[in-house]
């Protein structure tokens, strides 16, 4: 068995300058923009309350859209899992895997982002769990 939610939205964003990117979404959503961010990540956090889903601003190379992140506690599972729905395996980076839904849409499946993941994720059994 393993667990996984919706964890992050990504708004991916084609851009040399992804703390201006940031500042205007923090504002278009009444949220705070990261601040002394290390310059080389691609990656600024739009600060919310701790219950709030994660929402990141990302420099992208490709087209800007938004995507999201599905936290798991095994990357392995989940993407099998999500395979078997229908979603297919486009690319692994580092520690997780892009896939691409039945209908076109990019998402990641990453470990476990938030801290309330465990007591808040869904449990799925695994092909050949046996349940009683």
């Amino acid at each position: 068995m393993h667990q996984s939610r919706l964890s992050n939205i990504i708004i991916d964003c084609q851009t040399d300058d992804i703390d201006a990117a940031a500042r205007f979404w923090a504002a278009a959503i009444g949220r705070v923009a990261e601040t002394g961010a290390d310059p080389s990540e691609p990656y600024r956090a739009l600060e919310g309350s701790p219950q709030e889903m994660k929402i990141l601003v990302q420099a992208v190379q490709h087209e800007s859209r938004v995507h999201l992140d599905i936290e798991t506690d095994d990357v392995e599972a989940e993407a099998s899992r999500l395979e078997r729905l229908g979603a297919r395996r486009v690319a692994k980076v580092k520690t997780w895997w892009v896939m691409q839904a039945p209908t076109g849409q990019r998402f990641c499946v990453v470990r476990p982002q938030r801290a309330d993941f465990a007591q808040n994720a869904n449990a799925w059994p695994d092909p050949g769990d046996r349940t009683s």
